[in-house]
Parts: structure tokens; sequence; C-alpha cells
């Protein structure tokens, strides 16, 4: 859900409407509940339209990274606990991350920092790093979504060996559509991560690809009607997803290693 206070503050750093104190009251339970799951010893971080205020009960999920837990121990909280609230959250996604992931001059370490400084708020746990305010650059487009290629890599290699199309439609479209969003907000000077808004510039900037990102915006949603078959994602990752690649590599650069 679009975060209406995002973007580029007067010292031309990234600016958002996360804050600890817009979570709406009705999660509450729902943090307490994660909180007492992965133990004090985890450094848990609610970020997503639950921490910028905007989510909706009931059809929203509520969006957390634990840094500290184990993967496989994250994935079994995120079904237990989507199970106990599954009225009040459409999902409990909880991801895993580690204290190193932000450790590093790589490009996916400065976009780690990013979004940790920008984007979550601690819940529970020992504090994170000090970290100062970024700028809403190059830099930071392609910590975010510098590793496009690769994913478009993997897509078209699941797609040969036979993976769901729908379900490889969906993650398609979600990523290459924040990577669009990065694009537009190097190419416009400001900064952005919603897929809506991104379509919308991008289909002004090059008009042909209007009826793609309309597809894409549209295989972004959850149960998107009707749903993608296998000869149509294979030409969308031909064509626009392509384009889109190549646009981003060119403007915003892929990811380099520290």
């Amino acid at each position: 859900m679009r975060d209406p206070d995002e973007g580029v503050g007067p010292d031309g750093a990234i600016v958002t409407g996360v804050s600890r104190g817009k979570v709406p009251a009705a999660f509450e339970p729902v943090l307490a509940a994660v909180s007492d799951a992965v133990g004090e010893a985890v450094s848990l971080h609610l970020y997503g339209s639950v921490a910028t205020g905007r989510a909706r009960v009931g059809a929203s999920d509520v969006d957390l990274l634990a840094v500290g837990l184990p993967a496989p121990v994250a994935g079994a909280v995120s079904r237990t606990l989507s199970a106990r609230f599954a009225g009040l959250a459409r999902g409990i996604e909880i991801g895993a991350g580690r204290p190193e992931d932000v450790v590093g001059e790589g490009d996916e370490q400065y976009g780690n920092r990013v979004f940790l400084r920008h984007y979550c708020v601690r819940v529970s746990g020992p504090p994170g790093p000090d970290l100062p305010a970024f700028p809403a650059d190059a830099r930071a487009a392609r910590g975010f979504n510098g590793d496009i290629a690769m994913h478009a890599q993997r897509w078209r290699a699941a797609l040969a060996s036979g993976a769901d199309p729908a379900a490889l439609g969906h993650r398609a479209a979600r990523k290459t559509l924040l990577a669009l969003a990065s694009l537009v907000s190097v190419h416009d000077g400001t900064w952005t991560t919603d897929r809506a808004s991104a379509c919308r510039r991008w289909s002004e900037v090059d008009p042909g690809m209007a009826e793609d990102l309309a597809v894409l915006l549209r295989w972004s949603e959850f149960s998107p009607t009707p749903a993608p078959t296998r000869e149509r994602v294979r030409r969308v990752l031909e064509g626009p997803v392509a384009r889109i690649v190549a646009a981003f590599t060119a403007t915003v650069g892929l990811w380099r290693a520290s």
C-alpha cells in the first residue's frame, strides 16, 4: 500500500512514513505474540503498511524482519501465527536476517542498511546499528534492486523447468515493478517504492510500454484475473521485463560486490 509520506527530504535524504507510533492498535497483539515467539535475543523489526499506519484489518500482511533468527524457525513462527491471527491479518510474514547482512561496502549490504534505517521500526530485542539518513540517489536504488538481472535469469530458468506460471508471474511482476520504481526514482530525481505510481510515470516516459506495465501491475496483485499462463509469462519475461532490466542496468546499474 502506498506510503504518502515517502519521498525526498529537504536535505536530499530518503523520508518515509514509518513510525512506531503509527502502528494501529489492532495489530499490537500480533507484535506481542511474535516477540514472545522469537525471544529477547532476536532483533525484531516491523515494516510495510502496518509500520506506516496504512494497514487494513483482515486485508494486510504483517511484515517483519527477525535478525538473528534461523530461516526455518522464522517460517514455522510465520505459519503458526498466521493461523492464529487469520481474522486480523492476511498473513504474518517473518523474514530471517543476520547481523552481517548490513556490514560491508557492497551494494547489497548498502541497500540493507537503507532498508533498515528508513523502512523498519524496531519492535523488540537488541537495537540494530545506529545508521544515518541515506541520500535518495542511484546507490540506494541500486542497493534495493540491483539484483534485478539475476532475478530475471532465475525466472526464465524456473519457467523452463516447469514452475507454476501464475505464481511465477506474480513474483516476477512484484520484483520487476519494485525495480521500475527505483528506475523512476533515479530518472526523475525523486524517491518511491510504489509500484502503481512507477507504472503511471514510466507509461509517460515510454508510452509503448503502457499496456505491458498495466499487465505487470495486475499480476502483482495476489489474485490476478485472468491468471498468467505459461506462454504469457514467457512473452512478458522476454519483452517488458527484459526492457526494464536493460533500462535499469543503463541508468542505475547492477549490484557490485564490496
